[in-house]
């Protein structure tokens, strides 16, 4: 169940990114074309309209499908751990270096 709501939720995520992108912003940004004839398809404020209604559509599933998968994975997890809790790995602590030789000492006569 939770594969098919993450599956769904996925598209629904990629749809809601590609008609936010698509829409007109002040300044122009990805919107389609500067047709403002009448009989123009998504042409004006047709397109503000349907944009809108479906951005809402989209963020309200996007919403609702979040909070079910939530939900429903509630208490699943187990218990929490942290990293501090785990025990340290057994592996060898590094040599010391070789103390360095001492100089050698010159014969005196």
């Amino acid at each position: 169940m939770i594969k098919v709501l993450l599956i769904l939720h996925l598209f629904v995520t990629l749809a809601l990114i590609g008609v936010v992108l698509i829409q007109r912003s002040e300044g122009g940004g990805l919107g389609i074309g500067n047709s403002n004839s009448m009989g123009a398809f998504l042409g004006g404020r047709g397109t503000a309209n349907l944009l809108t209604r479906t951005t809402a559509i989209l963020a309200t599933a996007f919403f609702a499908l979040s909070l079910s998968m939530a939900l429903l994975t509630r208490g699943t997890a187990g218990v929490g751990r942290s990293l501090l809790d785990t025990p340290a790995s057994s592996t060898p602590a590094p040599a010391a270096p070789a103390p360095a030789p001492a100089p050698a000492r010159v014969p005196t006569n």
